[in-house]
């Protein structure tokens, strides 16, 4: 069985290559340059760029790299999954979609399952980490796909950001819904909404950003105590650990991951972001 994922699940290049994940990156343009998101850049070089002035794009994953491995996987009568990028955050999971239907047209059978994981970030990456876990432990492909879909059905995302007009200009929310208070120490709380990232409401300094994450997981999450739960944040620790200790005190979950959001979500988020996930009510 193989599992395909993308970058902007913002897990580490040595996961790709320790736990056999087939990574399809997505890419980072800065000035003429072009970039393969985990490959050939790192986050830093995106954060960097931002706080010169220079604003990077991104572009979705190579079509031709995906017929390839599809290709390869109908041709060695595998079967596989790819867990994709939110499909109302990137156009990855829609293309993906089409060169299998391509590769179908030769090779009709085969057995390939794609999924919008209607995440983005390390929520995302958990899913992918969910889905390696129970590939390790023999799981049947039909049986991880259920699994997986749950948890993106139960997965929650907070973020905050220094400045909603950037992601306004990157397409990443509505010019309508960015709200901006840097000069008055104001910082947006976000979430994920049936997989686009909507503002939810404006906080004065970090402590009671800190607070009201603190309280939504107790609103939302279940059994908080026995989750893996992640923190990505942009080049800033100190505020992740900060939250980590945070939630630690109130909930003390079995673990949770910190990691650097990685190139792509960085281009569009900028320096500053942090992000929580964790999980609600399961049946």
């Amino acid at each position: 069985m193989r599992l395909f994922a993308d970058s902007a699940s913002d897990l580490p290049k040595d996961f790709f290559e320790q736990e056999q994940v087939i990574l399809f990156p997505l890419r980072v343009h800065i000035g003429d340059e072009e970039y393969e998101d985990i490959r050939s850049i790192d986050s830093m070089k995106v954060y960097d760029a931002i706080r010169s002035g220079v604003h990077p794009k991104t572009s979705q994953a190579s079509p031709e790299e995906m017929l390839k491995a599809f290709e390869q996987l109908a041709k060695d009568g595998e079967q596989g999954a790819y867990i994709a990028f939110s499909s109302e955050l990137s156009g990855t999971y829609a293309t993906a979609v089409m060169v299998a239907d391509q590769v179908r047209e030769e090779y009709p059978d085969l057995k390939l399952t794609i999924m919008d994981s209607k995440a983005a970030s390390l929520g995302y990456g958990l899913l992918v980490k969910e889905a390696v876990k129970l590939r390790n432990a023999g799981e049947e492909l039909d049986g991880i796909i259920h699994t997986v879909q749950a948890m993106a059905d139960q997965l929650q995302s907070l973020f905050t950001v220094e400045d909603l007009d950037y992601m306004a200009k990157g397409g990443r929310i509505s010019k309508g819904s960015a709200f901006v208070g840097g000069l008055l120490n104001i910082k947006p709380l976000l979430h994920v909404e049936d997989g686009k990232l909507v503002p939810i409401e404006k906080l004065r300094g970090r402590k009671k950003v800190i607070k009201r994450m603190i309280e939504l997981m107790k609103e939302r999450g279940n059994n908080l105590d026995q989750q893996v739960m992640a923190i990505s944040h942009a080049d800033d620790l100190e505020f992740a650990t900060a939250l980590k200790d945070e939630i630690e005190a109130a909930y003390n979950p079995k673990e949770i991951e910190i990691h650097m959001v990685g190139s792509v979500i960085g281009a569009h988020t900028g320096p500053g972001t942090l992000a929580l996930f964790f999980f609600n009510k399961t049946d």
